[in-house]
């Protein structure tokens, strides 16, 4: 049986940027069935479909982002464990980014134009939290989870009440982000520092009042 293939620097350099193209400038293609398949969709009026799209493009963003985090943080960690768990998320990330992307269309709306920077800066974040060691890694999992679950509720109360279409979607990405985070607790996580997740939460209240428009 031969050996899993030992990724170098730059082999792991080219496939970052594959996955930065591929989430930004791709359509990414899930390999779950979108969960708001089996809810019929129902018409919503001006007000609620831009409201709707507004919350969904927000939510978008924020799987780019989580794609950015996670591809940015294996591409620094230094077990392949924890680097193996990162891509595993990030793949089911992948999913709730084809889902909310299908979604936007449904509602005759769009992604966020600003998609390369969100990328950009999440990406750093992660591979700087990478290279405090994996259980600072694992860390910082925890808490962008945790926070994403609480935002995602937050949608799921203020979604049109009509829009039972993206609230599906939604629960099963609330559900799967719960999990993330109960692994990466599993697997030997650190509770940050006080500041950080405080920095985080401002940063994600900045992102979401962008991201609701443009």
């Amino acid at each position: 049986m031969s050996k899993p293939r030992t990724l170098s620097p730059l082999d792991r350099l080219l496939d970052s940027a594959q996955n930065a193209v591929s989430t930004v400038a791709g359509d990414p293609r899930a390999e779950r069935a979108n969960p708001g398949d089996a809810t019929p969709d129902v018409i919503l009026d001006a007000t609620e479909r831009r409201h709707a799209a507004g919350l969904m493009r927000i939510n978008h963003v924020g799987e780019v982002c989580a794609q950015a985090l996670y591809i940015g943080q294996a591409a620094v960690a230094r077990d392949p464990a924890t680097r193996q768990q990162l891509l595993a998320a990030a793949q089911e990330e992948t999913d709730h980014l084809a889902w909310c992307a299908d979604r936007l269309r449904e509602l005759d709306s769009r992604p966020s134009l600003l998609n390369p920077l969100w990328y950009a800066g999440s990406y750093a974040i992660g591979a700087l939290a990478g290279l405090r060691g994996d259980g600072w890694n694992l860390g910082f999992v925890v808490e962008t989870e945790r926070q994403v679950e609480a935002h995602l509720e937050e949608h799921l109360q203020d979604l049109p009440e009509a829009d039972a279409r993206s609230r599906a979607i939604l629960r099963t990405m609330k559900a799967d982000e719960a999990r993330h985070a109960d692994d990466a607790e599993a697997a030997g996580a650190r509770p940050l520092p006080p500041p950080i997740p405080r920095l985080m939460a401002a940063a994600s209240k900045l992102m979401k009042s962008v991201a609701y428009r443009l």
